[in-house]
């Protein structure tokens, strides 16, 4: 975990697992870099929420793979689900629902699935593309961080990779690009300070 400046009211924080996915960012706010999956970037959250200040939101930039053919560009999240809790199955052991699915502020965006797995292989992408269109590591924890929180929280993603075979060569060849779109993305639509 890596914080990347001061954290203030009124302004949000950006949140990334890593930094080559950060490293055009010159918006001026502060940025947190969790690493990569659910563990770290709930706990990462979790620890500068407790913190304080709070920010006046989140905003998680980062890559998602691409489960279903035509997937392309840059997406704001409507929803995200674990595809690794297996809730179903806990829920019948205890009547309690561990993980549902999280709704997020752009609702009208696409579902992304997280998990702790980088999806590298035909069988697992299939079965994932039943549930959602892109994959992750870190967006399900980071909603869930921040709705206990009580901080909105909005993720956008670009495509990186197909997430199937050889997804992890395709993510280190473009992740400098995909950076390149995010730090454009957040210079369009987030608050610039100096």
């Amino acid at each position: 975990m890596e914080l990347i400046g001061e954290i203030t009211a009124g302004r949000p924080l950006l949140v990334l697992a890593v930094k080559e996915e950060a490293q055009f960012l010159d918006t001026g706010l502060p940025v947190l870099l969790t690493g990569m999956g659910k563990v770290n970037a709930a706990t990462a959250l979790a620890t500068v929420l407790a913190r304080g200040p709070r920010p006046s939101g989140i905003v998680n930039l980062g890559t998602a793979g691409a489960l279903r053919p035509g997937w392309t560009g840059t997406h704001v999240i409507g929803s995200v689900l674990q595809h690794d809790l297996d809730d179903a199955v806990l829920a019948s052991l205890t009547g309690e629902t561990y993980g549902p699915p999280i709704e997020l502020p752009d609702r009208d965006g696409p579902a992304l699935a997280t998990g702790d797995s980088f999806v590298s292989d035909e069988t697992a992408r299939a079965r994932l593309a039943e549930l959602a269109p892109l994959v992750d590591m870190e967006g399900y924890a980071l909603a869930s961080a921040a709705q206990q929180a009580c901080v909105p929280l909005r993720i956008v993603k670009h495509v990186s990779d197909e997430a199937g075979d050889g997804a992890a060569l395709t993510w280190r060849e473009s992740v400098a690009g995909c950076a390149r779109v995010l730090a454009d993305w957040a210079a369009r639509n987030l608050p610039v300070h100096p």
